[in-house]
């Protein structure tokens, strides 16, 4: 077991809940290592380091291997984002003495789990002026947190005969985050202490947060404020074999890809380390794969290596690349066993997981790895002594789910999924296996080595 790197793995996890956090370490980290921002090299040659990133939300790695890059790249790809709730533009209300922040929810996301657990926010608020305000609210002993409520069961007849999906609406996942006392009876007041005492509670929030950060209401408009459990990941179970964290898909994937690509040293093949942004709400947006993130990043290297900028060595490049999209799957779960092939599902603890294809039921948004190329990548993990297990996210016909491996074969390249199996996945606190990550990290290192 490399403890270092679950240690290290934890405090990513902790420190990192959205994908600018991500972003955020992941350069603290890249140059640390040698790396420096691409900014800085009109050309690159065998050896360089550099790192680009998107709108702070994505980020890419690349260190220059001394074959021409038409030859194609080793690419670990994973993405930083998470289900969440995001703050809307015009988030908070008062309503009968208790201010609420209204939210949208992002990604795939059981409802229910999210009420009456401890909240943090957590994001970034852009003034007029141009100035950012970094927020985040929650995390600390000392600092509260937030909630949403839930109706108590003496009084939940009829919502618990509405089905899971539906007993908690999407439009009633508003945060807490403050309230003031009834006052006295509105006819003893006069019509000043009327007017004073309306939205009392929403001013004292507003007036809170114009005093820590300088902000004020029609700043919502232009903020990117995420909610999140609030807490850090935790060893779980006696023997502490498990992670309880939320996050983990895919940032477990992110974060030993990353370490793989500082740990290991570019040979021949250029290397690289793709953390990518919105993969839960379908990769799109400029910070997606589905845009052209990549082919941008990697237009910008072949610019600095070549004397003259080549289109066709770009193409050349993508397809005769080689990428992990890395991703987390779906852990066989003992309790609910009708809902996986056993055969081919993933076991915590099991080691990195291999997918061929992923999608829903009829291989609906699969790239299908070439068996050709999965028998190089299992011939690399063999000569690595790295422990893996093929697998599907389950049953087929039980509904399915994708990855970001598809955006990336439309250039061609030999991609295949692989990634650490998790249990309660999507749920605000997922659990993973230390011996699955630490697996992933020498599987990554083994994929960049490949020829």
């Amino acid at each position: 077991m490399n403890e270092q790197l679950i240690v290290d793995y934890k405090n990513f996890l902790n420190n990192g809940k959205t994908e600018r956090e991500c972003v955020e370490q992941i350069i603290e980290m890249a140059e640390k290592n040698g790396y420096k921002n691409i900014t800085k090299f009109k050309k690159l040659s065998a050896g360089d380091k550099v790192y680009i990133t998107k709108m702070n939300k994505s980020i890419a790695l690349f260190e220059i291997g001394s074959e021409s890059l038409e030859n194609g790249m080793n690419i670990l790809c994973a993405h930083i984002d998470s289900p969440r709730l995001d703050a809307k533009q015009k988030p908070l209300y008062e309503k009968e003495c208790i201010t609420y922040l209204n939210t949208h929810y992002y990604g795939g996301i059981k409802k229910y789990q999210w009420t009456t657990i401890p909240l943090a926010i957590h994001g970034i608020v852009c003034k007029k002026d141009g100035t950012q305000v970094k927020v985040v609210i929650g995390e600390h002993q000392d600092e509260p947190v937030f909630c949403i409520s839930d109706i108590l069961p003496h009084l939940a007849q009829d919502q618990m005969k509405d089905k899971a999906s539906d007993f908690i609406k999407g439009e009633d996942l508003d945060v807490i985050m403050g309230s003031v006392s009834p006052s006295a009876k509105d006819e003893n007041l006069s019509k000043e202490e009327k007017k004073e005492l309306k939205e009392k509670s929403k001013k004292t929030v507003l007036a809170l947060l114009k005093e820590m950060y300088g902000i004020e209401e029609q700043d919502f408009e232009s903020a990117e404020l995420e909610i999140v459990p609030a807490g850090k990941a935790r060893d779980m179970g006696l023997d502490r074999s498990m992670i309880l964290g939320y996050g983990q898909d895919d940032r477990s994937c992110a974060y030993a890809s990353v370490a793989a690509m500082l740990e290991f040293s570019a040979k021949k093949r250029t290397t690289c380390c793709l953390c990518v942004d919105k993969e839960e709400i379908g990769s799109v947006g400029a910070t997606g794969m589905a845009s052209n993130l990549f082919e941008n990043m990697t237009a910008e290297i072949i610019a600095r290596t070549q004397a003259q900028y080549s289109e066709l060595t770009l193409r050349r490049c993508l397809e005769n690349s080689f990428m992990l999209s890395s991703d987390v799957n779906a852990a066989y779960d003992p309790m609910n066993t009708n809902l996986y092939d056993k055969d081919n599902s993933s076991m915590l603890g099991g080691g990195l997981t291999f997918q061929k294809y992923t999608g829903s039921r009829g291989k609906s948004g699969a790239s299908d790895a070439n068996p050709e190329f999965i028998a190089k990548v299992r011939a690399a993990m063999a000569k690595a002594n790295v422990s893996y297990q093929m697998a599907e996210l389950g049953k087929v016909d039980q509904g399915g789910g994708g990855t970001i491996a598809y955006h990336a074969a439309k250039y061609g390249m030999n991609v295949l999924d692989g990634g650490v199996a998790v249990l309660s996945m999507h749920a605000p606190w997922e659990i993973t296996s230390k011996e699955d990550i630490c697996q992933m990290f020498e599987g990554c290192k083994a994929f960049l080595g490949l020829v």
